[in-house]
């Protein structure tokens, strides 16, 4: 069972770690840009692939789609931020359905205002920090899909400490992201945390959702 893991399982992990590594690292090398954007890419695609092989369900299709749109996503981001961030936005889309099919029974009054806090907050700030850009609308409208997934995510079924804390990383992210095209232009602090902080939120929101759907629904 072990060596049946390793051989089918782990290399995609394996290779979406060191795609994400090799482009955090490369990112700034004289490499050809579609390498790069190539490369960028990967790391959530091998996600996708993880998921789609690791479980049959109907849960795991929607989170494979999900990884495979924001890998489009992050490539799309290259060419032109508006593509980039409406394919997001369609994926911020299936991870909702996937967590609206997987809700905690049992949620204290405590996540559930952090939830909602979520949901709120992150495109009310969004929009702060960007309502001085022609761009606002859209990334508040974007933000709203986003908060909506991270407060679903964090009051779903899958692990709150896996899931949920990779969805608030991907709006840390983002909200990095926004910060970058207005308070923090002349900052180093967006281009060393944003991938990161997103690339680590994919793969906990990955790995949480498909352990525990192999362990509620395909035990070993």
């Amino acid at each position: 069972m072990v060596k049946r893991t390793l051989v089918q399982n782990r290399p995609w992990l394996l290779a979406s770690i060191a795609a994400a590594v090799a482009y955090f690292v490369l990112s700034d090398a004289r490499i050809p840009g579609i390498g790069i954007i190539a490369l960028k890419g990967a790391g959530v695609a091998c996600l996708s692939v993880y998921a789609w092989l690791r479980h049959s369900s109907a849960d795991a299709r929607l989170l494979a789609v999900a990884m495979a749109l924001s890998a489009l996503g992050d490539i799309g981001m290259e060419f032109y931020t508006a593509i980039g961030g409406g394919i997001f936005l369609v994926s911020h889309l299936f991870a909702v359905a996937l967590y609206l099919r997987n809700r905690r029974r049992n949620t204290a009054p405590s996540q559930k205002l952090f939830a909602v806090a979520l949901a709120f907050l992150t495109p009310f700030v969004a929009w702060q920090l960007v309502s001085s850009t022609v761009d606002a609308a859209a990334v508040t409208l974007y933000a709203l899909a986003l908060g909506a997934m991270a407060g679903l995510a964090w009051t779903s079924s899958f692990p709150r400490y896996r899931v949920g804390l990779g969805a608030v990383l991907f709006v840390i992210s983002d909200l990095l992201i926004f910060a970058q095209m207005d308070i923090l232009a002349q900052s180093p602090i967006p281009a060393w945390l944003i991938w990161p902080t997103y690339y680590a939120g994919q793969f906990l929101i990955a790995t949480g959702v498909i352990q525990t759907l192999r362990n509620e629904l395909q035990p070993e």
